[in-house]
């Protein structure tokens, strides 16, 4: 089942915030609603598993008692919008579930702190970088059928960093990832003056963790954390492997991960040794 949109999540959570405050269940809602609402279906409406229709909305906002003309007027946009398809549904056809989430929850995303042991995270690659990454991890020929269209799906998501309210990227780099080889001549040199360029946006921060640095809590795997500002119960951990990828959204998890996120901005170098420690790879390739 593909993952519910973030407009979806934000306005389940905060009907299931105005249900909670009142102290009710999901059956004693469904018992003052006049046959309008079952559990079941009030459940997939909190967990953002079904899109829910404007009346329903206004049905649960009379029956929360909330009055407030602007808050019931953003949720109602919140629902209208719930279902706005994007740019990439273009691409619907080479595009797993998966993927589109993970491009629906960084368009929405405030920010994104990502963990690359062995990569350069997608948001920063140059086309012929993600060309080569693309074909060397593809393991169907689904994938290497449509790596054109999966180059320039990578490339349109780059346009959250540029838009007029960017979002904020947060970068730790396994040294690794910097020191790989390519076939096509000056792809990685590319690649890092790409990292520069972007390091120096106000927007961005790029550190490199070093291959000689004690051993960390990042060697048990890649994340990436899609942070949504005040609305920090919306946070989404994302992690890939080879076969398939995993959205952690329980609290406790996700605090975790920000706890691992914090350890590994202490191990890894300043954002300008990182830089220094770019610019000499660079020039001794």
């Amino acid at each position: 089942m593909s993952a519910p949109t973030v407009r979806r999540r934000r306005l389940g959570a905060k009907l299931r915030e105005y249900r909670e405050a009142r102290e009710w269940t999901l059956d004693d809602v469904a018992d003052r609603s006049d046959g309008r609402f079952n559990a079941a279906k009030l459940s997939r409406i909190e967990t953002a598993r079904t899109a829910a229709r404007p009346d329903d909305v206004t049905a649960l906002l009379n029956l929360y008692e909330v009055s407030d003309s602007d808050v019931r007027a953003a949720l109602l946009t919140l629902t209208r919008e719930g279902a706005r398809r994007g740019w990439w549904h273009s691409y619907r056809g080479v595009l797993t579930p998966v993927y589109e989430d993970l491009i629906s929850l960084e368009a929405e995303a405030e920010s994104v702190s990502s963990w690359q042991l062995g990569l350069i995270p997608g948001l920063l690659q140059t086309a012929e970088y993600a060309r080569e990454i693309i074909r060397a991890t593809a393991m169907s020929e689904a994938v290497e059928a449509g790596v054109d269209a999966l180059v320039e799906v990578r490339l349109a998501r780059q346009a959250v960093l540029t838009r007029e309210d960017p979002l904020t990227l947060w970068a730790i780099i396994g040294e690794q990832a910097l020191r790989s080889t390519s076939e096509g001549d000056g792809v990685m040199d590319e690649q890092l003056g790409r990292l520069l360029s972007m390091g120096r946006r106000p927007n961005v921060n790029i550190q490199v963790l070093r291959s000689d640095a004690p051993l960390h809590v990042g060697q048990t795997g890649t994340f990436t954390i899609l942070g949504f500002g005040p609305h920090t119960n919306l946070d989404v951990v994302h992690t890939e492997g080879l076969t398939s990828a995993l959205y952690v959204e329980e609290r406790d998890k996700v605090a975790t991960h920000r706890d691992a996120w914090q350890r590994l901005t202490s191990a890894a170098e300043s954002v300008e040794a990182s830089a220094e420690l770019i610019t000499q790879i660079r020039k001794n390739r």
